[in-house]
């Protein structure tokens, strides 16, 4: 009897089916024929809500990402973060530890290579314990504000800031500092890289252009 259900029941289906003209079959729908009758219409009117479901989470999952985002980026908008001498660095480069706050370390960290190459351009370190000072690329106070435009554009989310700053991966520090969060990554810059693309820019000067 049970068979005989089971048979009349894959018919039945698979008339729906081809009873569909120039609409598209979903397979998964036969791994129901089992169930109960109830079962079975549901599984074929399943298709019509699955691929706005899908859609409706791939949009909120945007939707996270983006506020997550824009959230990074009103941490870091004053630029507000430490950075001091990392260590030795090969040829090249510089390896700088930058500290960043936010409520979301996560967050704080992903910043950390945006507050590099800006902490690197506009701000310098210090020396000490085997490092040595460096001054900031753009000696110019006002260069920022002058070329506002050429910045806004070159430390935006997936800017060409990412091209000259790499974490170094466990190197991360996290430290509660009231409502907030205090995180420091080890940062290494290609700062050659970086200064021929702001001469090129015409934002800083050649070293070899004179006075």
């Amino acid at each position: 009897m049970f068979q005989k259900r089971t048979y009349l029941r894959v018919c039945a289906l698979f008339s729906y089916l081809f009873r569909q003209k120039g609409k598209k079959i979903c397979i998964y729908e036969i791994n129901f024929v089992l169930l109960p009758r109830k079962t079975i219409l549901i599984s074929m009117h399943m298709k019509k809500f699955l691929l706005p479901l899908l859609v409706l989470v791939a949009c909120v999952s945007t939707s996270c990402d983006a506020v997550r985002q824009k959230k990074a980026n009103k941490d870091t908008n004053e630029y507000r973060y430490e950075i001091e001498c990392g260590g030795n660095a090969i040829q090249g480069t510089y390896l700088v530890k930058v500290w960043s706050y936010s409520r979301t370390p996560s967050i704080a960290e992903n910043q950390c290579r945006k507050n590099a190459v800006h902490g690197v351009i506009f701000k310098g370190y210090g020396g000490g314990q085997g490092c040595v000072s460096q001054r900031p690329m753009a000696n110019n106070p006002g260069v920022e504000t002058q070329f506002e435009d050429y910045f806004k554009s070159f430390f935006a989310t997936g800017g060409e800031f990412q091209k000259y700053a790499s974490i170094v991966g466990g190197t991360t520090d996290v430290v509660k500092v009231g409502k907030e969060y205090k995180v420091g990554v080890l940062v290494s810059v290609r700062k050659d890289d970086l200064r021929k693309a702001l001469e090129a820019a015409g934002v800083i000067r050649r070293l070899n252009a004179g006075f």
